[in-house]
């Protein structure tokens, strides 16, 4: 039997995440911002709910397509708040609208969200060495710096808690514990 994280609860679909997705370094912008309107959702809420509704976010926000994000109106909002596949707070609906508009004009100025997201790590992943959950902690320098960032690029709910949540799925930081199997991959 395979030793997890002890955070990660007995469930297929927190297993498959965990084991496959979580921690793992990623490059692909779609991706990335993906995980940036996940988090934000999860603000408030445990992650195994967010997973559980995972495609019904992904069929309602049009595949995580940040262009067509961008443009939703006020109609679209109203139809988001009606949609029971997601969570439906307003706040997070309007701030992932706002927030898609800020990631396109990043994506213009730098490149790529990529280049610009991974200065905050510089362009590496932490490595840290926590043996249990207990010790993780819920914010760092870094998430603070990334944090600050966003916000002053236009960005909301990117508080510094959920940008250290965006950071461990995104791989930016290595918090798998050092008795988890995907510790040393």
């Amino acid at each position: 039997m395979k030793t997890r994280c002890n955070w990660v609860d007995q469930t297929e679909l927190m297993q498959k995440y965990h084991d496959e997705e979580w921690g793992v370094p990623l490059h692909d912008d779609d991706k990335l911002f993906e995980f940036m309107v996940l988090d934000a959702f999860q603000a408030g809420l445990s992650w195994s709910t967010i997973l559980k509704k995972r495609e019904g976010f992904r069929r309602a926000f049009d595949g995580f397509n940040a262009v067509k994000i961008a443009n939703y109106d006020n109609a679209k909002v109203e139809e988001l708040m009606q949609d029971e596949s997601i969570i439906r707070n307003r706040q997070k609906i309007v701030a992932t609208i706002k927030n898609a508009k800020a990631f396109l004009r990043i994506q213009k100025e730098h490149g790529s969200f990529d280049k610009y997201i991974w200065q905050f790590t510089g362009h590496q992943t932490i490595k840290n060495h926590y043996s249990d959950s207990k010790e993780l902690p819920a914010t760092s320098p870094e998430s603070i710096a990334m944090s600050k960032a966003l916000k002053k690029e236009g960005f909301a709910f990117v508080g510094p808690t959920i940008c250290y949540a965006f950071m461990q799925a995104a791989g930016m930081i290595n918090d798998h514990l050092t008795t988890c199997f995907r510790y040393k991959e």
